[in-house]
C-alpha cells in the first residue's frame, strides 16, 4: 500500500450550504518561507540567483478587471524614486492584453515592469511590495492577487451533487501551466525554502484570512494547532525531507 503524501482537512463555509473548503494540511503546517534575494534561484530554465527576479520573470496575470484597474490606479501614484520603470510603465501601460479578457503585467528587460533590479536605489524587489512596506500597508492592498497569494493557490471543484469544493494548497509547477515543468528550480520543491521558525498557517495568517474568511481561518487555525501538538504529527511536506543519495559505486578498471 502506498502511503499518502498529503494530509487534508475539510471545513464547511459557515452559513453557506453546499460550499466547503478542502485545505492542504501538509503545506500549511510546513516551514516554508519566501527566500527572495536570499537563495531564490528564480523560475527560468537555468538557475539565476544573481538576477534576483524571484518569480517575477514572466509577469503577473490579473485575476479580473477589478484587479487590473486597482493596479493601474496604484501605478500612477508610485514615484520614479520607488519604481525603476515608472516612465516606461506609464508610456506603454503596465498591462499587456492577451485576448479574451486576459491581462498580464508588461515585461521590461526580461521581467515584470514592476520589478526593481539590482543597483536601483530602493534595492531589488517588487515596487508594489516595497511601496506597501514603506506606507505601512499589507501588500495584498498593492499587488496583483496572484502575487500576494503566492505560494498559496485556490481553485473550485464542482462535485457530482452540484456542491462546490474550494481547494486551497500550494502553488506548484502545475499552477504555471506547461511552462512550469521547464523551471530549473521552484521554491515549494526546494528544501532551502523550508527554514521558517513558524508554520505557514501562522506566517501567512493575513493572506489566509483574506482567502478563506475569518470564520474558516479561525476554525482552521484551531484544528492545525491541535494537529501540530498531537502525538501523531501531520504528514511532513516532501521538501522538508532532503533526498540523500549514496555515493556512486566506482567502476572497476577494465
Amino acid at each position: 500500500m502506498v502511503s499518502p503524501t498529503r494530509e487534508w482537512v475539510t471545513i464547511p463555509v459557515p452559513g453557506k450550504e453546499r460550499i466547503r473548503w478542502e485545505i492542504d494540511v501538509t503545506f500549511l503546517t510546513s516551514s516554508w518561507q519566501c527566500i527572495f534575494g536570499q537563495g531564490c534561484q528564480g523560475v527560468l530554465t537555468e538557475p539565476a540567483p544573481e538576477l534576483i527576479h524571484g518569480c517575477c520573470s514572466y509577469g503577473a496575470h490579473a485575476s479580473d478587471k477589478k484587479d487590473k484597474n486597482r493596479i493601474e490606479v496604484l501605478a500612477k501614484k508610485l514615484t520614479a524614486d520607488e519604481w525603476q520603470y515608472k516612465k516606461r510603465g506609464m508610456q506603454r501601460g503596465v498591462w499587456k492584453e492577451l485576448g479574451k479578457g486576459e491581462w498580464k503585467t508588461r515585461l521590461v528587460d526580461g521581467a515584470c515592469v514592476f520589478l526593481n533590479r539590482p543597483g536601483f536605489e530602493t534595492g531589488p524587489g517588487c515596487a508594489l511590495h516595497q511601496h506597501a512596506l514603506r506606507t505601512g500597508r499589507h501588500f495584498s492592498e498593492t499587488k496583483p492577487t496572484v502575487c500576494w497569494q503566492l505560494p498559496l493557490r485556490s481553485w473550485d471543484r464542482e462535485e457530482d451533487d452540484g456542491s462546490i469544493t474550494s481547494v486551497l494548497s500550494e502553488f506548484g509547477r502545475d499552477g504555471w501551466g506547461e511552462g512550469g515543468e521547464e523551471f530549473a528550480w521552484w521554491c515549494t520543491e526546494a528544501p532551502e525554502a523550508f527554514t521558517a521558525s513558524e508554520p505557514v498557517y501562522k506566517s501567512m495568517e493575513a493572506e489566509l484570512r483574506l482567502m478563506l474568511g475569518d470564520g474558516v481561518y479561525e476554525e482552521l487555525s484551531k484544528y492545525l494547532d491541535s494537529r501540530v501538538a498531537s502525538p501523531t504529527a501531520p504528514i511532513r511536506h516532501p521538501s522538508e525531507h532532503p533526498v540523500k543519495f549514496s555515493p556512486t559505486r566506482a567502476r572497476s578498471p577494465r
